[in-house]
């Protein structure tokens, strides 16, 4: 199950989403911002598929 996310780039506060997949209860991954290409670390958190928690943050180059 995949859930649509909607949330700022921390680099170019840019509003973007990202696809997330409910099944895994905590996870994290790097993704590119759609707009800007700067890579986010991305960490969402579930509790029987529903999202508790994310962070978005930049990853320092």
């Amino acid at each position: 199950m995949e859930l649509e996310h909607f949330f700022q780039c921390p680099y170019c506060w840019s509003e973007i989403s990202m696809i997330l997949d409910q099944s895994v209860a905590q996870q994290s991954y790097i993704e590119d911002c759609e707009v800007c290409c700067n890579p986010i670390e991305i960490t969402p958190i579930f509790d029987k598929r529903e999202l508790i928690g994310f962070n978005s943050q930049s990853i320092e180059q």
